[in-house]
């Protein structure tokens, strides 16, 4: 349940390219909404330094600092004020920590002392501060359907990414949000079109329900 000294917070989680700021930018035009985008412009200028593109051309190298980093500005994102009813976040600290930390360990991006190291600092996190959430909202994708869309896109980072790191991404999802969510999961399947996605939104009542 929310804290009724915060807002509803719900994190949009997906695949790269599966719809996420399709979704958000829809509900940015309701006034009670606090659409926080995923910080990817600061990922990308850490003092002149592009983590993103480092972390995606040599992820054994760089995977600790970047998930550090990204930790960081997720927190930020997570615990900032506002004065509206329901806070929207572009993936979350709970994301990062099951999904994507978990996933660089299995794939050897990153050792066990960096993982034991990460851990221990959200455990501190989750612990001692309020980072709850209160609804997940999943946009289930085939890899191969985002695969394209992220080719489409043609973001410079994102050039050198396979389609096996969305494979291991999607499977890290599936296990993280079936296994232990942290708040209650509503899953949308979003392989269509993405000009047909939006309608997807219209038609559950739970995302306008706050």
């Amino acid at each position: 349940m929310s804290n009724g000294n915060r807002p509803f917070r719900v994190s949009i989680e997906g695949n790269i390219g599966s719809g996420k700021s399709t979704l958000l930018k829809y509900f940015e035009k309701f006034s009670d909404v606090d659409a926080c985008a995923e910080p990817v412009d600061e990922w990308r200028n850490v003092h002149g330094h592009n983590l993103l593109h480092l972390t995606y051309s040599d992820p054994k190298r760089w995977n600790f600092t970047f998930q550090h980093y990204v930790q960081l500005t997720r927190l930020q994102m997570q615990t900032k004020l506002t004065e509206k009813k329901v806070q929207l976040f572009e993936r979350s600290l709970q994301n990062n920590r099951y999904c994507f930390v978990e996933m660089a360990r299995s794939k050897g991006f990153l050792s066990q002392h960096e993982f034991l190291a990460q851990c221990e600092w959200y455990d501190w996190i989750e612990n001692n501060m309020d980072i709850g959430l209160d609804l997940i909202v999943y946009l289930r994708s085939c890899p191969k359907t985002v695969h394209e869309r992220m080719l489409k896109r043609n973001r410079p980072e994102e050039n050198c990414v396979p389609l096996e790191y969305l494979e291991s991404l999607h499977k890290s999802y599936e296990h993280w949000l079936s296994a232990n969510p942290p708040a209650p999961v509503l899953v949308l399947d979003v392989n269509q079109d993405l000009g047909q996605v939006q309608s997807l939104y219209t038609q559950n009542p739970p995302l306008h329900s706050r």
